[in-house]
């Protein structure tokens, strides 16, 4: 179940958090994994770390807010391997604050890189998964872009946008056997929630059904299972994994 032997997966925002916790998954499930992030160096340890426990991966320097860079990503894993079977949208940064103080800088770097950087993936795999008549994209929005959050506005938005071009994108791809996705992460201990005051985060933990602050595994385990073979018959969709905070 869930077996990725064969596959030739991208996961952007690769270097860290839930984005290597998606490369590791895959990889230990089969696939070869392009790492994608703009810290090369980094990456190289993400590689390390997979190839040691036996899996297989390469790694790409790249800005996914600038198409052509993403297109030459696509175009260089195609001419290496011959095909891809599946692309996670992950890369996505924040630059918090109240909209009345935010900046224009800090509104447009946070939507070029998480929702337009998701749009250039999608348009520049797109054509290859076309022809191949298969694909998995799965993109990573959050928690914030179903419910918002203050002083986020900017990140709420790009996320929320994500969710919309993953409605639209699987209308429009999955005359070809293409599904295209979303996960929803609720609040997960990496680099972003390790920032927050002690108190803050109980206060977090005590709006989880669940009761506790997730793990990037919990999101890793999704994104492989849409990747799958299993989730033939799912597109569209938004999965929240969250402890059921959505709910609450």
């Amino acid at each position: 179940m869930f077996n990725l032997k064969e596959k030739i997966a991208i996961v952007t925002g690769a270097s860290k958090g839930i984005g290597e916790a998606i490369a590791t998954s895959y990889a230990g499930a089969g696939a070869h994994v392009v790492c994608v992030s703009r810290t090369e160096s980094v990456l190289k340890t993400v590689q390390k770390k997979i190839k040691d426990y036996g899996g297989s991966a390469s790694i790409y320097s790249c800005d996914v807010s600038q198409y052509k860079e993403v297109e030459s990503l696509i175009n260089n894993t195609l001419e290496e391997f011959g095909k891809i079977d599946v692309i996670v949208n992950n890369a996505g940064i924040t630059r918090d604050g109240l909209i009345m103080r935010m900046s224009d800088d800090d509104w447009d770097t946070v939507i070029n890189i998480n929702l337009k950087g998701a749009f250039n993936g999608i348009k520049a795999v797109s054509r290859v998964m076309m022809k191949q008549r298969s694909g998995r994209i799965i993109n990573i929005s959050s928690l914030v872009g179903l419910k918002g959050n203050p002083g986020q506005a900017n990140y709420s938005a790009s996320k929320a946008g994500i969710i919309g071009l993953t409605k639209s994108t699987a209308k429009e791809l999955g005359s070809r056997g293409i599904t295209v996705n979303c996960i929803a992460p609720g609040y997960i201990a990496t680099e972003m929630t390790d920032q927050l005051a002690e108190k803050i985060k109980q206060e977090l933990i005590n709006r989880i059904p669940l009761g506790y602050i997730g793990k990037p595994n919990n999101i890793a385990s999704a994104a492989l299972f849409l990747a799958s073979d299993e989730a033939e018959y799912i597109t569209g969709q938004t999965v929240s994994v969250d402890g059921g905070m959505l709910i609450n």
